[in-house]
């Protein structure tokens, strides 16, 4: 169905606020109390922080008895790593390969081997327990894009593999979730302002605290500019959001209402020559010589595009939690999201490798002096290529709930839920366009009349397309799931789940890749009506050995569904994933460590090279380790996230790719983060820095083109007083280590790459209260 449903939305949600809270006062004066969940933790592996992730409902489980692995990071750590992008986060979550290189937004993300390569397939992001978009990705959208990290958020969690596919919107990968603070009783706060060495000036603020009887606020945001790490001439990075929850708490339960309205855009950082001498760590081709681009987007009608908006996002969330206790072991839970908003890409992007200004003389001699368009001859050593302006306006909304209702007696916790996720995109894209510039920082277009064909038949190996379209899609789901959870014996726990997913998309394409231009013929190309139902189900064993030490066993079946894109590229398949886990749990005041081993596969997959074309179906397999350990002595601290694993592929619709790495993965990846922490007078002062050594990996499935491992490193210190006064340094790729996340993923021969930013520092100043 359609989603313009806005106000239908906007009165269900007051409704059910309005009903909830009168059953709630209706029930309050039963003798039964609900329980209270515990604080975050002030570490980043407590083994007693309650996580909601990957349980029934969003129920909580304590961290050191879940059967599952995951992973939870506070407040102080999520500042520690000061994230650039949404994606960054996931450095601190083992099993999880997040190539943040591109910018605010547009990162691509994998998880414990299973195929990708662009977007984040397997990947879902959750704000308070609820899924912010109804599928894990579409082409030029992963969650992360439309979601912005701030001072408001009070924790995270994260779930790789286990109960996802019964518990989550029905993904089999990675549920990251963020827990927004909450007010109490006291008011607090916190103002802090940043800035970079790169120009970037920021101002955070949060307050919170009690509005009257059993009711409390928190409201917060941040304002933000910046020219950007790779500067484009221009303010390439703007942003500024605002989020606000209001809590009412009851004898039995509590109502939380939340919103979060953000404008967050940044330059989408793309692969570049690796060959010409520019600086990896810094080059931008995009510059006020290419800023403007009048691109055709009808028959007869053109526009102009203002690339300085980038990537990003501009839109709303907003969401209901209710969880209340109704007595005789009884509970219900319900988390409900909605989100609208634009998730729009414009970015230059290059089409072939540089040549030499020789070499296109020497196919062209017609030309004689080659200019820039502002007027300056070029040497014939000099470097041009052909980058192209692509747009992509994508509309989105999205609606889901989860309600459930929860049932212990005894040994015996059983749970029943019903979920419903409608969402929607509409979207214009015009790719392709190239034209050819000088290839230096900020580079001028070529003088008139030099075109992309021209660099074409001089060597660059362009493919000077153009591909454009117009879609609408709309989806819809509804499933349910059963859940039980049986403590055996005082050590051994037996949880089970299972859940029944029905699929409806619809999607409306009008495309062109005819090569001569790049908009919508007028024409619709492709009308699908596509349904879907699977089961999945998950199993696992717990046994703890002591409060300190447990294992777990699990095994899970889950689905990738297909999404708008899949449809596109003329795939209807439903792809399942198997998947083998067993973990070890120790946790004590000095030592905590979480291994958790994996073997999974996929049964089937469709490849995309530049979200555009599938190119391959292919089965897969992966084993692998994670490992996530925290060591304290006294004033010391020693924390160490790894990922060791070995993905293959096991069966391909091209021969030749069968016994291939999965592509873009690295077979190891090794965070070591060391941490001092000192009190000198009445100053707390702390020292933290962190080494990451990533492997190799294959660019593309037909592991033509490799990507050598290489290592970060990251240092920062922090001193805050007893007046609330704090101050923070830290720098982020101090070695300015020019590592490839990716090559060029439309055209692997080229030497074309995408680097990690190169070395930064932030400074901040801030006050407590």
């Amino acid at each position: 169905m359609r989603l313009s449903m806005n106000g239908m939305v906007r009165s269900g949600v007051a409704a059910g606020a309005i009903a909830l809270a009168l059953a709630a006062n209706a029930v309050q004066a039963q003798d039964a109390a609900a329980p209270q969940e515990a604080a975050a933790s002030e570490t980043v592996d407590d083994a007693n922080a309650i996580v909601v992730i990957g349980t029934p409902g969003g129920a909580g489980v304590r961290k050191q008895d879940a059967s599952y692995a995951i992973t939870t990071i506070n407040e102080a750590a999520l500042e520690r790593i000061s994230p650039k992008s949404t994606a960054e986060v996931f450095t601190l979550v083992p099993g999880v390969w997040a190539e943040s290189s591109s910018g605010v937004a547009g990162a691509n993300i994998d998880v414990r081997g299973l195929p990708g390569g662009s977007d984040a397939p397997w990947v879902t992001m959750s704000l308070n327990g609820a899924p912010i978009y109804g599928t894990e990705s579409l082409s030029f959208m992963d969650n992360s894009s439309i979601f912005r990290t701030d001072e408001t958020i009070a924790s995270t969690e994260a779930a790789h593999g286990g109960p996802n596919a019964v518990f989550s919107n029905g993904e089999v990968g990675v549920t990251l979730n963020f827990n927004l603070k909450k007010g109490g009783e006291t008011t607090e706060g916190r103002v802090k302002l940043s800035a970079t060495d790169y120009g970037m000036a920021r101002a955070d603020a949060v307050i919170s605290g009690p509005l009257g009887h059993d009711l409390y606020y928190m409201i917060g945001g941040y304002v933000q500019q910046s020219p950007g790490i790779r500067d484009a001439q221009f303010k390439s990075e703007k942003g500024r959001q605002i989020s606000a929850q209001l809590t009412k708490k009851f004898d039995n339960g509590e109502i939380s209402i939340w919103t979060r309205v953000t404008d967050d855009h940044g330059q989408w950082y793309l692969p570049m020559a690796l060959n010409t001498g520019n600086d990896l760590g810094t080059f931008s081709q995009l510059g006020n010589a290419t800023r403007y681009a009048t691109l055709q987007v009808g028959p007869n009608e053109t526009k102009t595009y203002d690339f300085a908006r980038g990537r990003g996002w501009k839109g709303s969330l907003s969401g209901l939690n209710l969880k209340f206790d109704l007595g005789g072991g009884w509970s219900v839970r319900d988390n409900l999201s909605y989100t609208n908003g634009n998730a729009d890409t414009l970015g230059f992007v290059p089409d072939g490798s540089p040549i030499r200004v020789s070499a296109l003389q020497a196919a062209n001699p017609a030309l004689g002096t080659i200019k820039t368009a502002g007027g300056v001859t070029l040497n014939a050593n000099d470097w041009i290529q052909n980058y192209g302006h692509w747009v992509v306006e994508k509309k989105i909304e999205s609606f889901t709930n989860d309600l459930s209702v929860n049932f212990h007696s005894g040994i015996n916790n059983f749970t029943a839920g019903y979920y419903r996720a409608d969402w929607s995109a509409d979207d214009f894209w015009t790719l392709g366009n190239a034209v050819p510039v000088q290839n230096v920082q900020n580079g001028d277009l070529l003088q008139s009349g030099i075109t992309c064909g021209m660099l074409a038949s001089a060597g660059s190996g362009s493919s000077c397309f153009h591909y454009g379209i117009r879609s609408s899609g709309d989806a819809q789901v509804n499933a349910i799931y059963l859940a039980d959870s049986v403590q055996v014996t005082d050590k051994l726990r037996i949880d089970l789940g299972v859940r029944h997913q029905w699929l409806a998309l619809d999607y409306v394409i009008d495309s062109n890749d005819s090569g001569t231009y790049g908009y919508p013929d007028g024409t619709v190309n492709q009308r699908n009506h596509v349904t879907a139902k699977k089961f999945a189900y998950s199993a696992a064993a717990n046994y703890a050995f002591d409060p300190h030490l447990g294992v777990f066993l699990r095994y899970s079946k889950g689905y990738r569904y297909p999404n708008f894109d899949d449809l596109r590229s003329g795939n209807q398949n439903v792809f399942g994933v198997s998947q083998l886990e067993g973990g070890v749990k120790y946790s004590s005041q000095l030592l905590s460590l979480y291994a958790t081993a994996f073997y999974n596969k996929n049964n089937n997959f469709d490849s995309t090279v530049g979200s555009v074309v599938a190119n391959s179906q292919f089965k897969t397999r992966a084993y692998g380790l994670e490992l996530d350990g925290n060591l304290r002595l006294g004033a010391f601290g020693f924390a160490t996230l790894a990922t060791l694993q070995n993905a293959k592929v096991t069966a391909s619709s091209t021969p030749a790719q069968v016994g291939n790495e999965v592509l873009r993965q690295p077979k190891y990846q090794i965070r070591l983060s060391p941490s001092y922490d000192v009190t000198v007078g009445t100053v707390k002062v702390s020292l933290f820095g962190a080494a990451s050594f990533i492997g190799a990996r294959w660019s593309d499935l037909a592991n033509t083109s490799r990507l050598p491992a290489y290592t970060k490193l990251d240092l920062g210190a922090q001193a805050k007083l007893d007046s609330g006064l704090f101050f923070s340094v830290r720098a982020d790729n101090l070695n300015n280590s020019h590592g490839l996340t990716e090559g060029d993923p439309r055209n692997p021969a080229t030497p074309n790459g995408r680097p990690i930013l190169g070395r930064s520092v932030l400074f901040s100043l801030g006050y407590d209260f």
